[in-house]
């Protein structure tokens, strides 16, 4: 069974209890969807929890471990900004690079794993039907289901044409108004599960609100309400 963590956002005590209630269901491999350190409290510990996975365990790069190595990239936007030039002083410029050098992409079990979509790290599926946005982002892509995430929203939806869109939402900052931790299961007859975890979500919310900086007041406003 695989297991698919997009979004960990640097929430420490969401991915403890998502690795947990993963091997609790008897998940021998996962694919971890990037985004791993912005935005939480544990950057670097979330980095060495994963790490510490070992094989079995396949990475992609989402758009963080992109902007934390090109900062000229990062938007205008001042949450963001500051959240950027944090994470940065935390993971150093070694793991930096290492970070921005995984692959955009991986195939496991026939299925195709984006941060995004095929075309962009910023650009995600909607949970609505959009058959021509749809048509555009899955052309030349010979897989029948693709994962991505990004939008911190958990759904799933089959398209006209035959491709199931999964997002396991978000480990560590969901969006949806569900404040607990997402992630989902890939079974080995091909059957996708959506799952929501419990943990110490006041923990994590309260590690963060006490870096002290505007972004870290507006990411723990998030953490408690689960939306954007």
């Amino acid at each position: 069974m695989l297991a698919i963590l997009y979004d960990v956002h640097g929430n420490r005590p969401a991915l403890e209890a998502v690795l947990d209630d993963a091997r609790a269901a008897g998940a021998d491999r996962i694919v971890l969807g990037g985004d791993y350190s912005a935005f939480g409290a544990w950057p670097v510990d979330c980095v060495d929890a994963l790490r510490a996975l070992g094989d079995g365990t396949t990475w992609i790069r989402g758009n963080w471990e992109r902007w934390q190595a090109e900062p000229d990239a990062v938007p205008d936007v001042p949450v963001i900004q500051g959240a950027a030039t944090w994470v940065r002083e935390q993971l150093g410029p070694e793991l930096i690079a290492e970070l921005a050098a995984l692959p955009a992409s991986a195939v496991v079990d026939d299925t195709l794993f984006v941060h995004g979509s095929p075309l962009s790290d910023i650009e995600p599926f909607g949970p609505e039907p959009d058959p021509e946005g749809d048509d555009q982002a899955l052309a030349g892509v010979a897989q029948r289901r693709v994962v991505f995430g990004h939008s911190h929203l958990q759904f799933t939806r089959t398209t006209p044409g035959g491709t199931c869109l999964v997002n396991p939402g978000s480990v560590g900052l969901p969006w949806d108004g569900d404040a607990r931790a997402a992630y989902a299961l890939l079974a080995d007859d091909g059957t996708i599960e959506l799952r929501r975890v419990d943990y110490d979500l006041e923990a994590a919310a309260t590690a963060v609100e006490a870096i002290g900086e505007p972004w870290a007041t507006a990411t723990a406003e998030r953490l408690r309400t689960a939306r954007f």
